[in-house]
């Protein structure tokens, strides 16, 4: 038996049931969860942002030692510490073929393991439950496609290793990955949550500079400044950005996921700049810009899906890179937390306080 919390739909109360876990099949691997980050996107879901199944154990953002390898399993052994990635890539589809991972079109484990094949979790009376993204870190233990399982070096703290599962990769690899940024390159980035600071924390790795960051928050903007930013502007002052760059920045990074942030993203990049868009919005949503002034101004809009990164090359390195000293991810812990306590750092992230709440198990 193992504890999940369970979304059973928009309006409905999380709960934390008891269920029971099947062995792992061909190519899988169960996990004992070590920490998982409590992210926006999960938010979405229980706000009803989104449409997604309900009796699913939510959580996308996590950390976890091996138990047991299933048939066919390569790579991975027993007492690994692994990140866990919300897309399992298949290998074969387009996507894949492209180099693409992070747009698999048919990931191990999807559909949130609620197909039939994929089932492995059970409430006592043998109705399945799924898992979101087919990882479910909000759960105890769990079964998972082998390719969702990333072991990296077993010394990085586990609720660090555990947001390098999505909001450190996200960040860092839509500055290195999809928009590119290199040294000396300015780079703005809108929002200074989790995301968003990872982001300050990719850019200045680059050594990209001016590195500038846009909150209505003082704390976080404080934050963002020790994340590496070297101007930390208010949102009120936003305008004053264009200034700061000459003219408009190299790159903008919008980290927060609103209409008005992302036509501000536009309007805050230089002629020729490109504009990446991260966070993400409540289903349909829909922005607008002067369409005439951003061809006249070649502008590029790009949007980044997981940083556009590979998990089994992003994570590792990213886990290096702060054993080395490089990026500053303890920053990013507002708070520790138990599974109790998740629907309290919904509450907080709904305030906009803090970075991250991380459960650790």
């Amino acid at each position: 038996m193992m504890r999940g919390l369970v979304f059973s739909g928009t309006g409905r109360p999380l709960g934390i049931e008891r269920l029971e876990l099947d062995e792992p099949g061909q190519r899988e691997v169960s996990v004992r969860m070590v920490a998982s980050g409590v992210c926006r996107s999960d938010l979405h879901v229980v706000d009803g942002d989104w449409e997604r199944p309900a009796n699913v154990v939510l959580g996308h953002e996590g950390a976890a030692i091996v138990e047991a390898i299933g048939p066919n399993v390569t790579g991975l052994s027993a007492g690994d510490l692994v990140v866990l990635a919300w897309t399992a890539p298949c290998g074969a589809c387009r996507a894949c073929q492209r180099a693409e991972p992070w747009l698999c079109t048919r990931p191990r484990g999807g559909g949130h393991r609620l197909h039939e094949a994929d089932v492995r979790l059970h409430r006592p009376d043998g109705t399945p439950v799924g898992v979101y993204s087919g990882i479910g870190t909000f759960g105890e233990r769990q079964v998972l496609a082998q390719e969702a399982a990333i072991p990296i070096d077993p010394t990085t703290p586990p609720e660090l290793a555990a947001l390098i599962g999505c909001a450190v990769t996200t960040g860092i690899g839509a500055v290195l990955n999809t928009a590119g940024a290199r040294a000396g390159e300015s780079v703005v980035v809108i929002g200074a949550g989790g995301v968003g600071l990872a982001a300050v924390m990719g850019a200045a790795l680059v050594a990209a500079a001016p590195v500038i960051v846009v909150d209505t928050n003082p704390d976080k903007l404080e934050l963002a400044r020790r994340a590496g930013a070297t101007h930390a502007v208010h949102a009120s002052d936003a305008a004053g950005v264009v200034d700061l760059t000459d003219g408009g920045a190299d790159h903008v990074i919008e980290a927060i996921g609103l209409t008005e942030t992302v036509e501000q993203a536009v309007d805050l990049a230089r002629p020729g700049g490109t504009i990446t868009l991260v966070g993400m919005t409540a289903q349909g949503r829909r922005a607008t810009f002067d369409v005439y002034r951003f061809v006249e101004d070649g502008k590029q809009l790009r949007g980044s899906n997981y940083g556009s990164a590979t998990p089994a090359v992003d994570f590792p390195r990213i886990a290096t890179w702060y054993a080395e000293g490089r990026l500053p991810l303890d920053l990013l812990v507002t708070e520790r937390i138990g599974l109790e306590g998740v629907e309290d750092a919904f509450a907080a992230m709904r305030r906009g306080d803090g970075a991250r709440r991380v459960v650790v198990y």
